[in-house]
Parts: C-alpha cells; sequence; structure tokens
C-alpha cells in the first residue's frame, strides 16, 4: 500500500480522497494556487505546496510544478481527482516517469479514449453498440457540413476532446449548422486547447445511463451497475441516481456486460465510467468512456456501501480489486444533487463571492455532504462554482425523494446566489416523481422549474404574514429576556407590544424581499395577531409560537407549520416546499431609488475575460442583438443589447479580462 499520496486538485473532490486516504494510515499532500491558499483541501491536508496563480493554467493545469512538489514531499502517487490534468495521458506518462503511481488508468487507455472520434472507432470494432455519425480528422467546414446532411437532422456536434457539456450542439436544421459549428468549436478550443470535433446522429427524448466500471492489474474488470444521470440543463447533469427507475433487470444486465466489454477493449486499469445514451425503446448506444473518478460516484457508494476512493488507492498499489461481480452489493436507492452558487433565474448566471451564511444537513443516518467550503469561505471566478454535493439514501425511491427534499429545506446558502429553489422544483417535479425525466426535458420546460408558479402564488400571503409573526415573537421575546435582566423587569414600558396611551397597541413591519417591500400592520401581542399586510384582506393570526426552529400559528383558521430562522435582521421561512426569506427594514426607511442610465450600458454580470467583441462605435443595433462573448466560470456569456441604439463606446477588447459590473459597452442617448 502507498504510504504518501498528493491529491493533484482541489476543492470537494480533494477533502473526499484526503479523508479516505487518512482513515487508510495514508499521509496527504495538497498543492494550492493563489486562490486557494486558506481553502479546505490545504487545510486538512498533512502538507501543501504552492504551484501558481489563480487561473486552472497558471496552477491546477501545470502538470510540471505538481510533479516537482510530488518529489519535493516524498510523494509516492498521485491522485488526480476529477476536472484539469485527470484524463490527460501526457500528465499520467509524466508521473510514472518521475518515479511515481497514476492513480488512475494508464496513458495508453486515456489516449485511447481521450478522443471521442477514436473511441466510437475503437467500440464498434469491438462489438460495443454506438450512435451513427462523422469522426472523421478532416475537419473543414464544407466537409463536416456534407457529413452533417448524410448524418441527417437532428444531430449533435461534440468536443472530440473534453467533456462537462462543453463543445456540444443540438442542430436541427442545415441553416443552423454554421454557426453552432463555429460556436462549438470555439468553446472547445478555450475549454480543452484543441477544436475537432464530432457529429452524430441526435437520439429523441433519450435517457443518459452510465455504469461504473472498476479494473486491476490482474486483468480482472467487473461493473458496479448504473446510475441515471437524465436529468440535465445543456448537457450539464442535474440530478443523478442509482438504480435507474428505467432499466429493467434484463437491460441492466446487458448493459454492464457491454461496459465490461468496453473497459477490456482498452486493456483499462482503475476506476472509470461507461455512458450510454438510452432511446425510449431500450435500444442503447455508447456515447464514451470517462477516464477518471466521476462527480457522482457517491451514489453508487451509498447504493453498494463500498469506497471508490480506497478501491482506487488499493488498485493503484497493485492489489487485486476486493470483489468479484456476483459479490457488488446493491441495497435501496441513492440521489445526488449539486448545490451551485448560480442564479437560475438569470439562466444559471455563476456566481462568486464570500459565503455568509452556510448551513447545510450535518452528515446523518441517510444524508451526506461532500463539500470543500465551509462558512467565510469565498467561491471565486477561476473554478466551477458548485458549493457542495447532497447525497440522500433510503430504502427505495420514494424515500429518497422524500429524504432529499427534507435536505433541502435544511440549507441555506447566502452570499452569492443558490439553486436551492431550483433544486426543490426538481425534487417535487412529476417529471422526477414519476422516473420519466429525459435528457432534454429541463431544456424543454425549465419555466416549471423557475421562477413564481402557480401553486405557490396563493401561499404568498401566508409566508409574508408568517415572516411578521416570527419577527415579532423574536422582537417580544427579546424585550423579555431584557427585561429579566434588568432592575424592574415588571415594567410595562418593557413589553414590546406597541401599546401606547389612547389607542390600540399596533406596529408597523416593513419586510424586504429583493427589490420589492411589503408593509405590514400588526395588532396584538403573545402569538394572537390581526395583520394588515399592504394590497391583501386582513389575516387573524391565533397561538403564535415558536420552537425547535419552527413556527406554528393559524392563520384564519387554518394551522400552518414554518421551519423559521431568525437571526440578525433577516428571516428565512420553508413550508415544506420552497423558501421564503425577508429582510427587516425600518418601518419608516425610504425606498432606494434606481440609477438612470441602465438602459444605455452593458455591463459585466460577474469577472471573467473577453473573447469575442461583435460591435465597434457607431454600430446600429437592436434588443437582444449579441454584443460581447466573455468567458467566466468555465463557460461563454453572450451579453446582449438592451435595446435598440447605436453604439457609443466598446470599452473592453478580445483578450482582455474585467470586473463584475465594469461597463463594456455603451449606447448613445
Amino acid at each position: 500500500m502507498l504510504s504518501k499520496i498528493l491529491i493533484a486538485n482541489r476543492g470537494e473532490i480533494a477533502c473526499r480522497v484526503i479523508r479516505t486516504a487518512r482513515r487508510m494510515g495514508i499521509t496527504t499532500v495538497a498543492v494550492y494556487s493563489e486562490a486557494d491558499a486558506d481553502a479546505q483541501h490545504v487545510r486538512l491536508a498533512d502538507e501543501a505546496y504552492p504551484i501558481g496563480g489563480p487561473r486552472p493554467q497558471d496552477s491546477y493545469l501545470r502538470g510540471d510544478a505538481i510533479i516537482e512538489a510530488a518529489l519535493a514531499s516524498g510523494a509516492q502517487g498521485i491522485h488526480p481527482g476529477y476536472g484539469f490534468l485527470s484524463e490527460n495521458p501526457d500528465f499520467a506518462d509524466a508521473v510514472e516517469a518521475a518515479g511515481m503511481v497514476f492513480i488512475g488508468p494508464k496513458a495508453e487507455s486515456m489516449r485511447r479514449m481521450g478522443s471521442k472520434a477514436g473511441a466510437k472507432e475503437l467500440m464498434a470494432a469491438a462489438g460495443v453498440p454506438v450512435v451513427p455519425g462523422y469522426t472523421g480528422e478532416e475537419q473543414s467546414p464544407e466537409l463536416l457540413a456534407r457529413q452533417a446532411g448524410r448524418v441527417g437532422f437532428p444531430l449533435m456536434i461534440k468536443a472530440a476532446y473534453g467533456g462537462g457539456g462543453k463543445g456540444m450542439r443540438i442542430v436541427r436544421s442545415a441553416e443552423e449548422f454554421l454557426p453552432a459549428l463555429e460556436s462549438c468549436q470555439r468553446e472547445a478550443r478555450n475549454a480543452f486547447g484543441r477544436d475537432r470535433v464530432l457529429l452524430e446522429r441526435y437520439i429523441e427524448s433519450p435517457r443518459h445511463i452510465e455504469i461504473q466500471v472498476f479494473a486491476d492489474s490482474q486483468g480482472n474488470t467487473i461493473h458496479l451497475n448504473e446510475r441515471e444521470c437524465s436529468a440535465q440543463r445543456r448537457y450539464q447533469k442535474v440530478l443523478e441516481e442509482a438504480p435507474s427507475p428505467f432499466l429493467t433487470p434484463e437491460l441492466r444486465a446487458r448493459m454492464g456486460e457491454a461496459a465490461v466489454l468496453a473497459a477490456r477493449a482498452i486493456g483499462y486499469q482503475n476506476a472509470g465510467t461507461v455512458e450510454f445514451i438510452v432511446a425510449p425503446s431500450g435500444e442503447f448506444f455508447f456515447m464514451e468512456i470517462n477516464t477518471r473518478l466521476q462527480v457522482e460516484h457517491p451514489v453508487t457508494e451509498m447504493v453498494t456501501g463500498l469506497d471508490l476512493v480506497e478501491w482506487q488507492l488499493r488498485v493503484a498499489a497493485g492489489e487485486p480489486l476486493p470483489l468479484a461481480q456476483a459479490d457488488i452489493p446493491q441495497r435501496g436507492h441513492a440521489i445526488e444533487v449539486r448545490l451551485y452558487a448560480e442564479d437560475p433565474d438569470a439562466g444559471f448566471l455563476p456566481g462568486s463571492g464570500r459565503l455568509q451564511r452556510l448551513r447545510l444537513p450535518a452528515d446523518a443516518e441517510g444524508v451526506r455532504i461532500d463539500s470543500g467550503v465551509v462558512e467565510g469561505d469565498v467561491v471565486t471566478i477561476f473554478y466551477d462554482p458548485m458549493i457542495a454535493k447532497l447525497i440522500v439514501h433510503a430504502a427505495d425511491r420514494t424515500g429518497a425523494l422524500a429524504r432529499l427534499r427534507a435536505a433541502l429545506a435544511a440549507c441555506v446558502i447566502e452570499g452569492p446566489k443558490s439553486n436551492i429553489a431550483f433544486l426543490e422544483r426538481l425534487a417535487r417535479h412529476p417529471a422526477v416523481v414519476e422516473g420519466r425525466i429525459d435528457t432534454g426535458y429541463l431544456d424543454r420546460h425549465l419555466d416549471e422549474f423557475i421562477g413564481d408558479d402557480g401553486a405557490q402564488a396563493g401561499a404568498g400571503d401566508d409566508a409574508r404574514a408568517a415572516a411578521v409573526v416570527a419577527m415579532l415573537l423574536a422582537t417580544e421575546a427579546e424585550a423579555r429576556c431584557a427585561a429579566a435582566g434588568s432592575g424592574d423587569p415588571g415594567s410595562p414600558w418593557a413589553a414590546a407590544d406597541g401599546w401606547r396611551l389612547g389607542h390600540a397597541g399596533q406596529r408597523r413591519v416593513v419586510l424586504g424581499d429583493g427589490d420589492a417591500r411589503h408593509v405590514a400592520v400588526a395588532h396584538g401581542a403573545g402569538g394572537d395577531y390581526r395583520i394588515e399586510l399592504e394590497g391583501a384582506e386582513p389575516l387573524t393570526v391565533e397561538g403564535g409560537t415558536m420552537a425547535a426552529g419552527a413556527l406554528q400559528a393559524r392563520f384564519n383558521g387554518r394551522g400552518l407549520r414554518f421551519q423559521v430562522d431568525t437571526e440578525g435582521g433577516t428571516v428565512r421561512l420553508h413550508d415544506g416546499r420552497r423558501h421564503w426569506r425577508f429582510e427587516r427594514v425600518g418601518a419608516y426607511e425610504p425606498e432606494r431609488s434606481e440609477g438612470a442610465g441602465g438602459g444605455n450600458r452593458v455591463a459585466a454580470p460577474m469577472p471573467g475575460r473577453i473573447v469575442v467583441t461583435r460591435v465597434q462605435a457607431g454600430d446600429s443595433v437592436s434588443e437582444g442583438q449579441e454584443l460581447l462573448v466573455m468567458e467566466a466560470m468555465k463557460m461563454e456569456l453572450a451579453l446582449k443589447a438592451p435595446r435598440d441604439g447605436v453604439v457609443g463606446e466598446v470599452r473592453a477588447r478580445e483578450g482582455d479580462f474585467v470586473d463584475a459590473d465594469a461597463v463594456l459597452v455603451t449606447l448613445e442617448d
């Protein structure tokens, strides 16, 4: 067994590997960029070495610096995690040449799978089903357009190198092909350094099902059953589960056999994932092999009870696989979702900033959190904005979905915006609950998962009233505590009931809800109130109490219960279906006015790099026309004209790094 390893990665996967290695008695070494000097994986490791600047190409993609750190530390092996250099065969070769073990597949296997085009040809030769398409090296736009016509529409353009949904486009007509090709190649070039693409027939309403495989150096190859990843947005996995609600035992066995055949065809070792696209008929086709550990590996761990990182370390040390195919356990159902710093209501724009408040359900029976950050850490602009992975397990799928909904309700993320509300709707949606979601469903029906929905519109008044009650009860409790510690605890002036000589007690409460304000006048005290909400019928509240983080009361005679948190001047509520967050605003504080001229400027929504400028001063533009393309947090963002007009200035050039809110283009008045 290895006694000391270096983890060539960051975030939750680095923390995950460090914890497993420590449990096995292995000393761990971390590497970090300038942006990660205080990151959790650095704090958790036994040793840590700096390797360069904050951008990945200046640090985590510098194989030479990582190997130098490993040699300086005396590490015997390097675990690449996922992303960065994890599927780089040249890095794997360099690790082996330096006398260390690469804790992953052999470089030759990665080279065979590093090109999606070559992988498809190899799989077809081995008898694994593949989707019809074009995988040739000739990449001229003219030839690709002709091949697209041969394959037929709709078709998929895919970057031949890389993954994670980058460099992928669906094209439904010949007219769309060349613009989509240009965009796909540019994104692939920026993400992976190579712009070769392949074409393949697009399967309508498919499922995405992947098989976890493992192989050792003694020639043993097995699979650990499937994970379904059909809930996707723009090819990014949103929810992963095992077992798949779609597969029959017979289809599961056939796909498992095909996955093992694929792994053996490339002489695979260590952990990998064979990904298949599955038609509604049950016909399945090879997509690719991810030659690394997957982000969603905890789903497999939860249903098998196995530690896949431990298996990786043992196989890398030359040990045989711990179990044979017939001995792989399968128990219950597991689901994983990823908590991101992003704004679903703004096109899932990635976020950055300090995590001012981070409350995640503690690891407990059936609930697991994998995270590389804690409260107070910063989500930077340089890396993927994932905050944590939330994984749940139960005896069956119904129980797992219920546990997922309860765990999401306990999550609080403040600072950058998050996708919690989006995930809560996903976990309740009939397409997910009934197990019939396909890979394109979210993109086709995104309005069902973001913004306000009719089911919640009627609950708004109750939520606002509950926030008022929570604030009143908290204020009254604080007043009682203050009075108890004073010299006159029985003084009527210590009561926070709004009483005044000559009229019934009333209190004005103003709630801030984003840019909106909700004004309420409350009469009463001690949990019994009459609340007059601006623009709504008065509500009678009776028996209001707060205990163990929950508010219970009767609202116009109807009993309701909310999870509640009144820390500081903020009230957070959850009614079992969704979150609300209100700020307490001064009762007579003036409203802020919006600045003028917003329609004349196009600003950077976040820090990033300008990759394309499409206009110059003097150009006439139309509302919605693309003006610039910027790259931020591993994705491209199109910045568009807010109105018809004439460009006054273009203040950024291609290649410029810009700060959030920097004005990039102005329009003439």
